[in-house]
């Protein structure tokens, strides 16, 4: 889809504005796995995604990954937004999910979008959309067990789960070891069968009652 399919908000500005922002724009596009931005790292712009994904996660000195959001299409990311707007270095990581497709907005023409009312309206209200997905990941994190966080995760993937056990705990915030360990316990219980890379939903019932 093109950019002001995606993103509407584009097409009620001037003509005039447009066209500069057609001039200006950088359309990029990178493979699974690239790492956007860091922590520490200054923000060049602001990310329209066209296709593809954006992983946003925070890192410890340990090697763990809290996942944050993910930034899909027509979407964007509030991290990026802040720095832009306070002026500051990337307090997280960024990494593509597959190959994405984007178009970056320079920094001096995110600043002169924001004088718009309808840009300005546009990001603050994808602002609350973050905050309020933010709030209920610190309340799973902090008042949910990781045995009920899995068993919710398991059960938004269908039946048939092509996953590892690495991919649920980066998805969970976890460690690879805790993950199997409670995989192992739902396998003894009846609940799921394992395979390589692959996970057998048995009793979706008994893994709703853990979740709750």
């Amino acid at each position: 889809m093109s950019l002001d399919a995606l993103y509407p908000v584009l097409r009620e500005l001037p003509d005039e504005l447009r066209t500069r922002i057609a001039a200006t724009i950088q359309p990029m596009s990178v493979p699974g796995g690239t790492v956007l931005f860091d922590e520490r790292q200054p923000c060049q712009g602001f990310p329209f995604v066209l296709s593809g994904c954006i992983r946003v996660l925070k890192r410890a000195a340990n090697g763990r990954e809290l996942p944050l959001y993910k930034v899909l299409p027509g979407e964007s990311c509030i991290i990026t937004s802040s720095c832009l707007l306070g002026h500051a270095d990337y307090n997280a990581c960024g990494v593509t999910e597959g190959e994405t497709r984007l178009a970056l907005l320079p920094r001096p023409m995110f600043d002169e979008l924001l004088e718009t009312p309808s840009f300005r309206d546009f990001v603050f209200a994808l602002f609350a959309e973050r905050i309020a997905d933010l709030m209920q990941l610190i309340e799973e994190v902090a008042f949910r067990k990781l045995d009920q966080r899995l068993a919710n995760l398991l059960l938004g993937k269908g039946r048939q789960l092509n996953v590892t056990h690495q991919q649920l705990a980066d998805e969970l915030g976890s460690v690879r070891e805790m993950v199997s360990r409670l995989l192992k316990g739902f396998a003894d219980q009846g609940l799921v069968r394992l395979g390589r890379e692959q996970i057998e939903i048995l009793d979706p019932a008994g893994l709703r009652r853990i979740a709750a």
